[in-house]
């Protein structure tokens, strides 16, 4: 046992909980680039553009894994924009409107949307002007998509952020017996606290995420069946 575990005995069982967090943080993580990669296929499949899919790095740290994430993230929203601008260049202001129009039947939406992309590609499916359609209208996927943004970047910067994302090894345990005494405790206390705060936002942020990709990916794979 270490010094400062003599000293402090509740220091072994807040080093124990501080890695459950972080378990948790990474399998949430996880999830999320798996979710990202779906819809990375889909806009690549039906409406050209060219994504690169992402994966974890086991031997990166918890901010470069955040920041790759967070890179895809801003392609995606810059794509969404893209397109709801060739819409408002290449359509009339009323038909432009329409497609906002939570009144407005979906059908005429993607009908309008289908228009558009077969001006810019030469020939467009349903399928690609649905997805189109989908993420236009999906308020609850552009503010998640923003929310997860400035979650990542927080935990990117929090007390953890260099860490590697593995807690197989010596990785976590280097950083955490190399703080001793009264020092280690203060530490451990805040990144408790931190990774406390973050993961219960960032779980809440990342189901609302994964939930909203679902529901246009999902509607994808019955169009195309």
């Amino acid at each position: 046992m270490a010094l400062s575990d003599l000293l402090y005995p509740d220091n072994p069982k807040r080093k124990q909980e501080l890695i459950h967090l972080h378990q948790e943080l990474l399998d949430c993580m996880s999830t999320n680039f798996c979710a990202t990669n779906e819809l990375v296929g889909v806009l690549n499949e039906h409406l050209g553009c060219a994504i690169i899919p992402i994966e974890m790095r086991e031997s990166s740290t918890v901010k470069e894994n955040c920041e790759t994430i967070i890179q895809v993230m801003s392609a995606i929203q810059h794509q969404v924009q893209k397109i709801d601008s060739d819409m408002k260049e290449k359509l009339e202001p009323v038909l432009y409107q329409k497609l906002y129009d939570i009144k407005e039947p979906e059908l005429e939406k993607i009908a309008i949307a289908q228009r558009v992309f077969s001006i810019i590609f030469g020939e467009a499916t349903s399928t690609a002007a649905m997805v189109a359609i989908k993420l236009l209208g999906s308020n609850h996927l552009t503010l998640t998509v923003s929310k997860l943004i400035g979650l990542l970047a927080q935990i990117g910067a929090s007390v953890l952020g260099g860490v590697s994302i593995t807690i197989i090894g010596l990785g976590l345990e280097m950083i955490l017996h190399a703080i001793l005494g009264a020092v280690e405790r203060s530490q451990l206390l805040t990144a408790v606290r931190s990774y406390e705060k973050h993961l219960a936002e960032f779980k809440a942020a990342s189901e609302k995420y994964q939930c909203a990709i679902h529901e246009v990916t999902s509607l994808v794979r019955q169009q195309v069946q």
